[in-house]
């Protein structure tokens, strides 16, 4: 089977594969564990990588979330190049994974020696910068995919540290307690430094800062996969989330990744935002 043509019919914009020991190192031993339990004895590791990059368009929401959520979509898209590898190898194990997987999925795409190594840690793949999602397959069969060298590291200009509204980037690594990405997503009632944090934020959930001041992003190509160019849901008001119970919520809006913690974040963040704008009138 051609790899290449299998990872392209299902819109992957580039793939890799690398050998499972090698991202050992940067597991716990909960997480494998959990790799162990779902493919015993395992051996290969294929990434792959999706584009999400539908243009600047305004909105509330980082862009990644106002598509289709992409753990269904690379969860389905996967499993179409599951079925091909099981036709020739039905010994084999193959398991797809997107974002809940326990592989590093970052490490693996580096090792694999695609795209570049970000200084914000993301995966930099031209022509659509680190606009994609990563997928992997975890298989106890030895892919004879000749070897790469290691992604290299980008230009580390610096723009992304300096543009981190929470100053979770710095060169001597990150604080994810000062991302805005993850505080926008956190449950419940926030200390004052976090919620003074995400009051500032333009954003009610997640943060593009690093991405949209990185070069590498700058005229990045669009994605061709329809499940994140249609559809787009770029903006929420209160009025839109006004009245609806968590099971309403997840009807209407769970399709979308911004959906997986339920309204609440989404609410508490609006209602910041909005003390904040008639504290300023």
């Amino acid at each position: 089977m051609k790899l290449d043509e299998m990872f392209a019919s299902i819109g992957a914009a580039g793939w890799g594969a690398v050998s499972y020991e090698k991202l050992l190192p940067h597991m716990d031993q909960a997480a494998r564990e959990k790799a162990e339990q779902l493919c015993p004895h395992a051996a290969t590791v294929l990434v792959a990588a999706f584009p999400y990059y539908a243009g600047p368009r305004p909105g509330n929401l980082s862009l990644y979330a106002r598509g289709m959520d992409y753990h269904l979509v690379l969860l389905h898209r996967l499993e179409k190049a599951v079925d091909l590898l099981r036709e020739e190898m039905p010994h084999a194990v193959f398991v797809p994974g997107a974002d809940n997987s326990p592989l590093p999925e970052r490490e693996a795409a580096w090792q694999a020696g695609l795209g570049l190594k970000g200084e914000n840690g993301l995966v930099i793949l031209p022509p659509y910068g680190s606009w994609i999602f990563l997928g992997t397959i975890l298989t106890d069969h030895v892919f004879p995919v000749a070897a790469k060298a290691p992604s290299p590291p980008c230009a580390r200009c610096g723009k992304c540290i300096a543009a981190c509204p929470g100053g979770a980037l710095s060169a001597g690594g990150f604080r994810l307690d000062r991302c805005l990405s993850h505080l926008t997503q956190k449950k419940g009632e926030l200390p004052p430094a976090e919620k003074a944090l995400v009051t500032a934020h333009p954003l009610i959930w997640g943060c593009d800062r690093c991405q949209t001041v990185c070069p590498y992003n700058a005229g990045a190509a669009h994605s061709p996969l329809p499940e994140f160019r249609e559809g787009l849901v770029d903006t929420l008001t209160a009025a839109d989330l006004e009245g609806l119970t968590n099971r309403q919520f997840r009807e209407t809006y769970g399709q979308w990744a911004f959906a997986w913690r339920g309204p609440a974040p989404l609410r508490r963040n609006l209602e910041w935002k909005v003390d904040k704008s008639e504290k300023r009138d």
